[in-house]
């Protein structure tokens, strides 16, 4: 009996070693990645809640520096170089600090991201950008803290700040051109394939370069297509044709792709061959 109470204490006081209370975060930790162009950009931050309070004027004091959220400092990270506010920031991870105002915020990139909350002292050498941007009411009430990435081209974002009646954007740019020309340029020169021909297109014609360079570039990718082309593809040829000013290229290669498109079931293909014919003259 003394035995089997020794092991019962032995057992209980393990437990109670063990043993972790696990409670939900008041600020849940959130982290978002988002790709722009050729760059992962990636958002690390807590979200706090509004919960009944005033938020920016009150509970986030105007003209105060503020770390964007709660716990530590919101991280960016850039997988290449970015630009921000006219600054040069190299590829890696920066604290994004802010000093909230009633029309507008300044906005910080800081080159120390390990803070909790706040630098204990700040130190202006390690502001690698910063600038202000507006902020604007909405007409609703966000309850959570939220940092996204949107308004994304090939070359350019936002980082949206929304919470409680207010919101901002923060706006950058990465350097996706010169890396996809260069890309073209290798690929082109080597013994390219229809692929290589059909994105150098696309990408010529989403970024409004030499209209007629791209035309040459999709005319080879169908042609070097085996078996019969792909009615996406055709579509980027007509598209391409159109823009280049050959209305009849563009309406046979929108003919091509509605065809197909059709044999494939794909309604939105089909629905866009048609609308592009019909704005062409040919329906």
């Amino acid at each position: 009996m003394k035995k089997l109470l020794l092991l019962f204490m032995a057992c209980a006081s393990t437990y109670m070693v063990s043993a972790q209370v696990k409670t939900p975060q008041p600020s849940p930790f959130s982290k978002l990645e988002q790709k722009v162009g050729l760059t992962d950009v990636t958002l690390e931050y807590s979200r706090p809640s509004v919960k009944d309070r005033k938020v920016f004027g009150d509970l986030v004091p105007f003209e105060k520096l503020w770390r964007t959220g709660a716990n530590k400092n919101t991280v960016i990270t850039f997988s290449t170089d970015a630009t921000v506010f006219g600054s040069k920031l190299k590829a890696g991870s920066y604290a994004i600090f802010t000093k909230p105002g009633k029309t507008a915020w300044e906005v910080y990139f800081y080159g120390d991201t390990e803070n909790w909350g706040t630098p204990q002292k700040w130190d202006d050498s390690k502001v690698m950008a910063m600038g202000e941007v507006p902020s604007h009411p909405v007409p609703f009430n966000v309850e959570t803290f939220t940092l996204d990435i949107n308004n994304i081209t090939n070359s350019s974002a936002t980082i949206d700040l929304i919470w409680e009646k207010t919101y901002l954007g923060i706006p950058f740019t990465v350097p996706t051109d010169d890396a996809v020309l260069a890309s073209i340029n290798d690929a082109l020169n080597g013994t390219p394939t229809a692929n290589d021909y059909f994105y150098s297109a696309l990408y010529y014609l989403q970024e409004s370069k030499d209209i007629n360079q791209a035309k040459e570039w999709v005319d080879k990718a169908v042609e070097m297509t085996s078996g019969e082309p792909k009615f996406w593809i055709l579509r980027q040829q007509s598209l391409i044709h159109a823009k280049a000013g050959d209305t009849e290229g563009a309406i046979a290669a929108a003919k091509a792709s509605l065809e197909h498109a059709e044999k494939a079931g794909n309604d939105d293909y089909v629905k866009m061959n048609k609308d592009s014919l019909k704005e062409w003259g040919a329906m």
